[in-house]
């Protein structure tokens, strides 16, 4: 299917497969790593995307993120914090969702046709690769926790183990994470309601005081300073669409008849995630203050001591702490694999990109994996609540200004074109509407966040990051008069993109290059050859024989 580093040009690669190929081929064939997934491989149900999608949300951040929020500012503060930030992920989510779901592909090919250009979205791959290892640390980190809490084992050795039982599990793509999400979800759901139950049940007292508590650096009232930092240190999720749009790729072709179905799930796993994210995060804050007298302020939010004070209330001693341990570590298996396997995505689609190498997904997972390590044995976990605040910046500039682009300049201005376009020769290097939005939003809100503009106006830099981004993108689509989204509106194939119910045609076409068979939406016209050529073999080509050129006529 693809090119390796044993195929340094697109024009050497047309002969037999060998071994290595062969490989990359397999490899892709499973995942789809850079490209359109076909609806040949897309034979899921709606309903199987959807729990598959919602199983990357058993992660425990959600608990840490809603502990420390509420410890610092009180319940009040939390909780609109956290409602403020849920309504800001539901609306820009909801786009880009139905864009992976209807034309099936992942955020980064949806970027590269939504204001960013081929290589533009280079930028918001390296942010979202960023997500994927910052959460992974976050996640092992609180395994590592659990880990020391059941067996004693010191951080440093969960840290490792949490990194590397991963890995047997990402080796493969959706098949095998799809089986593993959706046996898990029921006990996960089980372990994590059921104390929450027992307590409000049995202590109606416990709602009282969650109610009620003040917050270290707050009065009990609600201010919007304290409601805007917490905000932004939930907005860090915003990226989240990312990872669920990795799994709604391989939703099924939208038709009248499962179109209930279809929507329901593409709703539910895509900008529905927030929903279930904000009750686990309204849930940590509630834990927190249910266990702060007897534990302290410095473990309170570690979702281990939360989970096993709720334990306690409700279980025989000997059965409180292993099952306060199963719970930690079957959510961070079930997000990790996610954030392994995301992370893997985002990282292997730039390399390809910048130097036309495809050295197979697994080495990124690796790369993925060094650093979420490299930031666990930093001790991340207790400066949470900095790394989240500072990163949330950069992520709500890159999700607000593709969300606007698809909502914006493609519905109603009309300047960006309707259908995605993520192939290469077919989209400028960069478009100025997507770089210059989001480094103007993410550069500004984070010069914001460090005090350049003074104490004032710290606490909104997210809403500078949201506000700068939504602004810029559609009047920089006017001032350029959308003239730097596609570089040929032509792809050389007389075949529409799409078939007559609006979803990408299934026909299929041979790549001259790799010898292999791909539907219409992932290839062009090749420049050189009365031939086509897939969309993989165009971005490892580094001459850029098969590119197609901005203008002229194709070989006859």
């Amino acid at each position: 299917m693809s090119a390796t580093e044993s195929r340094p040009t697109a024009e050497t690669a047309e002969g037999p497969a060998t071994p290595a190929t062969s490989q990359a081929t397999k490899e892709t064939l499973e995942d789809y790593t850079l490209r359109y997934a076909p609806r040949s491989y897309r034979r899921w149900t709606p309903m199987v995307v959807a729990t598959t999608a919602l199983g990357g949300i058993a992660y425990m951040a959600d608990f840490s993120i809603g502990a420390g929020i509420g410890l610092a500012h009180g319940t009040g503060n939390a909780l609109v914090a956290i409602a403020v930030a849920a309504v800001v992920i539901f609306v820009t989510g909801f786009p880009l969702a139905y864009y992976g779901a209807r034309y099936n592909i992942d955020l980064d090919l949806i970027t590269r046709g939504s204001g960013f250009g081929y290589y533009g979205s280079v930028l918001t791959s390296v942010i979202f690769a960023s997500f994927t290892f910052i959460f992974f640390a976050l996640e092992g980190s609180i395994m590592a926790q659990g880990l020391r809490l059941g067996l004693g084992l010191p951080l440093w050795i969960g840290y490792l183990v949490s990194t590397l039982m991963v890995i047997p599990l990402v080796i493969y793509g959706m098949k095998a994470l799809s089986k593993l999400q959706v046996w898990t979800t029921p006990v996960w759901l089980v372990l994590m309601v059921g104390p929450l139950v027992y307590l409000v049940a049995t202590d109606p007292g416990t709602v009282d005081r969650f109610l009620s508590y003040a917050g270290t650096d707050g009065d009990g009232g609600v201010n919007t300073a304290s409601v805007l930092l917490g905000a932004g240190v939930c907005l860090s999720l915003i990226a989240q669409i990312g990872e669920q749009i990795d799994y709604l790729r391989f939703m099924p072709p939208k038709t009248e008849a499962n179109k209930g179905r279809w929507w329901t799930a593409v709703v539910m796993a895509g900008p529905g995630w927030v929903v279930l994210g904000a009750l686990k995060q309204a849930i940590g804050v509630f834990l927190a203050v249910y266990i702060l007298a007897s534990v302290g302020p410095s473990v309170a939010p570690e979702p281990i001591q939360q989970f096993k004070g709720a334990f306690d209330a409700m279980l025989p001693s000997w059965l409180v702490v292993p099952l306060a341990v199963v719970l930690v570590v079957i959510s961070q298996i079930k997000i990790n694999v996610t954030n392994a396997y995301s992370g893997s995505l985002a990282w292997t689609n730039s390399f390809t990109r910048l130097t036309g190498r495809y050295p197979g997904r697994m080495v990124f997972v690796l790369v993925n994996l060094g650093f979420a390590l490299a930031l666990m044995e930093a001790d991340m976990f207790s400066f949470l609540n900095g790394i989240l605040g500072f990163y949330s910046n950069c992520a709500i500039a890159w999700v607000v200004t593709v969300a606007t682009d698809i909502g914006v300049n493609k519905y109603l201005l009309k300047l960006s074109p309707h259908a995605p376009e993520f192939r290469r020769g077919m989209l400028y290097a960069v478009n100025p509407v997507g770089v210059v939005s989001f480094v103007a939003a993410s550069g500004l809100s984070i010069a914001m966040y460090f005090h350049a503009f003074g104490d004032t106006l710290q606490p909104y830099s997210p809403v500078a990051a949201a506000v700068i981004a939504f602004v810029l993108t559609p009047l920089t689509a006017v001032a350029t008069r959308g003239r730097y989204y596609l570089r040929r509106t032509d792809d050389g194939i007389p075949e529409p993109l799409l078939d007559a119910d609006g979803n990408p045609s299934g026909t299929v076409y041979d790549c001259h290059v790799c010898h292999q068979a791909y539907e219409r939406p992932d290839v062009t016209a090749c420049a050189t050859h009365d031939a086509v050529v897939c969309s993989l073999c165009l971005s490892t080509d580094r001459v850029g024989d098969h590119v197609l050129p901005v203008s002229g006529e194709l070989p006859a």
